[in-house]
């Protein structure tokens, strides 16, 4: 009985597999907004964009995954995330998101560089988005 209330989740990105499992529910950063999935939802497919993609397991506690942006496809019993980039909460180094978002700040200043204004834009709203959930797991009540 406990399977018709899960639904099956599985987070990769280029790097490899970072989570599968089943879940009650699962949060998203979609490109129109946050989306909330539960067992039975309906077919969906959508952008992400960075920020936090938290599931909720059976057993209880909910785990917290960085995405970089990508993909999600929705269907009844499945979810999948297609990341451009991801990592488990615990792998999160505030300190390294701080220096990412100041290199793409410093790059949008020194346009005449290698990169464009739209590609540091990008780079800079990952970083910031980075450096939002590592300070959001430092101090959850903040």
């Amino acid at each position: 009985m406990a399977e018709q209330h899960t639904i099956q989740v599985d987070i990769v990105s280029a790097e490899g597999e970072i989570f599968s499992g089943p879940a009650t529910m699962v949060f998203a950063p979609a490109s129109e907004g946050d989306l909330g999935i539960a067992p039975r939802h309906a077919p969906l497919l959508s952008l992400l964009k960075a920020g936090e993609v938290r599931v909720q397991t059976p057993e209880g506690p909910q785990q917290s995954f960085f995405v970089g942006g990508g993909a999600i496809e929705v269907q009844p019993n499945k979810v999948t995330v297609l990341a451009d980039t991801a990592m488990r909460a615990h792998d999160v180094d505030e300190a390294a998101a701080l220096a990412a978002k100041e290199r793409a700040e410093e790059a949008l200043r020194d346009r005449p560089g290698h990169i464009t204004q739209a590609e540091a834009l990008a780079e800079l709203a990952r970083a910031a988005a980075l450096l939002k959930f590592a300070q959001k797991l430092r101090n959850p009540r903040g």
